[in-house]
């Protein structure tokens, strides 16, 4: 830190009798460099608490002391400006620009030497500059999205700067999100197309909307049947469940098996999106609502999703004061864009879903009560991979395939010893990471048969110690003596996956069908 808080005693000689007061200013010892009246040209005698000359300072030596801290504060301020990785704009009381620093020539292409000295409005339209509101009404602003050029986008921090109480200019700090913004509208706008294309090449699917969600456990057909009967009726719904479970995959097959299928499903991640952006996001904006909103008005989720539904995710990582405008267009049943003076009337589906524990969530004051009651009229819990993990070799067989056609390979076979691996691994990262697993597998290898030793080498440590044993010490120890008991507890143990229940067994599996046929055993 750059120290001119110190007192002016620091500098000061011994007081000399030979010196007169009068012709010198009389200050407190305790005064520090940057409290006192450098308009006298005097020397300065420093008085303690009881008046005694204690010592003095001659001019010169505050003035070079002055000019010395002057000269270590442009440094570091130089400096620091060309470190800061956010553009920076300094302009005086009049709106003049006087600094102007690289990442700020570089976001608005133009060069130090061409703006410095010259109004900022001559480069910008004043309605686009913040800065000149803040000069204007004192009051700074944190992280507020702006848009001072076309194709251009940023979140600003103000302050004006203050002399005692005199205004003597601005500085702005304005980090680059044109990225962000872009490649948001993007995904918009690629998401749609998407939509499109399968609504068109999924007609032989269109009794089903549910034929993505694959898996026949008992916990998945209760969530599916639970989803078939809420998709009929306009009633919001809350999927919860784990990450990488398909709780999009179930709040898309939730809209195509509504009334509302002809009309768009649009999505919004309540995490990905910067708060400043999130509300012109949701409910889009009129042309000039607030400063820097050069191009025409925006349409919003809520407006783009009219007659559909909107799909939430993540609504746990909503900003709290974005819950409160939420439910209000939930309670009225319309809503209004930022700026915008018209309502618009809401005819939109909401569906919401969330990883985290939103009755935690409201307890601790981070979620609002009513917003969560409002969203939770039905709640759709979709169960972990681990408590449905008769739907594993399904999900691998379907995966294997679509790799495979992916990057042109022949679909290998899975050893039996890493299908029961798969089947006991705890797939913390549910579907999504069996799915990740098996293009990794796909692509680093080219075996026909995927062996355990293909395994990524952290995946064995997953799994609990009991159950990477081997089949043949577990095969020793079946509670079950008799030959038929032994054959239906192996494929129990392997949810009727025959070729790892004849490798617990240690026979082909062959033998294992011939047993399955001599002792009445149905298929599991």
């Amino acid at each position: 830190m750059i120290q001119h808080k110190e007192p002016l005693s620091s500098l000061a000689a011994p007081w000399d009798e030979t010196l007169e007061p009068k012709n010198m200013s009389i200050v407190s010892k305790n005064l520090t460099l940057s409290e006192i009246d450098v308009t006298v040209q005097k020397d300065f005698a420093l008085q303690d608490e009881s008046g005694n000359f204690v010592g003095w300072v001659p001019y010169t030596t505050v003035v070079e002391q002055i000019f010395n801290y002057w000269k270590l504060s442009t440094a570091f301020y130089t400096n620091l400006l060309q470190a800061v990785d956010d553009a920076v704009t300094v302009v005086d009381p009049n709106g003049s620009i006087i600094s102007w620093n690289p990442k700020a020539e570089e976001l608005y292409q133009s060069s130090e030497e061409e703006i410095i000295g010259k109004p900022i409005t001559d480069f910008f339209k004043e309605e686009s500059v913040i800065l000149m509101s803040t000069l204007k009404q004192k009051i700074g602003v944190i992280r507020k999205y702006n848009q001072p050029k076309p194709n251009v986008h940023v979140l600003i921090n103000t302050l004006p700067v203050f002399i005692d109480d005199t205004i003597v200019g601005g500085i702005s700090v304005e980090r680059d999100i044109s990225e962000i913004v872009k490649l948001n509208d993007g995904l918009a706008t690629t998401t749609a197309y998407i939509q499109d294309l399968e609504r068109q090449i999924e007609t032989k699917h269109l009794d089903d909307p549910f034929h993505k969600i694959k898996g026949r456990s008992a916990s998945l057909s209760t969530a599916i049947d639970l989803a078939k009967k809420v998709s009929k009726t306009d009633a919001s719904v809350l999927i919860t469940g784990e990450s990488g479970v398909g709780k999009e995959l179930f709040a898309q097959a939730i809209h195509k098996s509504s009334s509302r299928s002809d009309r768009p499903f649009i999505d919004i991640n309540c995490g990905a999106i910067p708060a400043a952006l999130f509300e012109s996001e949701l409910f889009g904006y009129e042309k000039g609502a607030f400063t820097g909103a050069i191009r025409e008005g925006k349409k919003g989720k809520l407006d783009m999703a009219k007659g559909g539904s909107l799909f939430l995710d993540e609504i746990g990582e909503m900003p709290l004061d974005l819950q409160v405008k939420l439910l209000r267009v939930l309670q009225e049943r319309q809503f209004y864009r930022v700026g915008g003076t018209q309502p618009i009337p809401f005819d939109v589906r909401i569906i919401a879903a969330t990883n985290r524990n939103l009755e935690e969530m409201v307890e601790k004051g981070f979620f609002r009560q009513d917003l969560y009651y409002r969203l939770n009229v039905v709640s759709l819990n979709i169960p972990p991979l681990r408590e449905r993990i008769e739907d594993i070799p399904e999900l691998i067989q379907l995966f294997l395939k679509e790799f495979s056609v992916k990057y042109k390979k022949p679909v290998p076979a899975l050893d039996p010893e890493v299908m029961y691996t798969f089947m006991h691994y705890p797939w913390t990262g549910n579907i999504r990471q069996l799915r990740n697993t098996i293009e990794r597998l796909i692509i680093l290898g080219d075996e026909e048969v995927i062996l355990p030793s293909h395994l990524p080498d952290n995946f064995i440590k997953g799994i609990k110690p009991e159950i990477t044993a081997s089949s043949t010490s577990e095969t020793a120890s079946l509670p079950v003596s008799n030959e038929e008991e032994k054959i239906k507890f192996a494929l129990t143990k392997t949810y009727g996956n025959k070729t790892a229940a004849a490798k617990m067994l240690g026979i082909s599996r062959v033998t294992l069908y011939n047993k399955m046929k001599k002792y009445g055993i149905q298929s599991f």
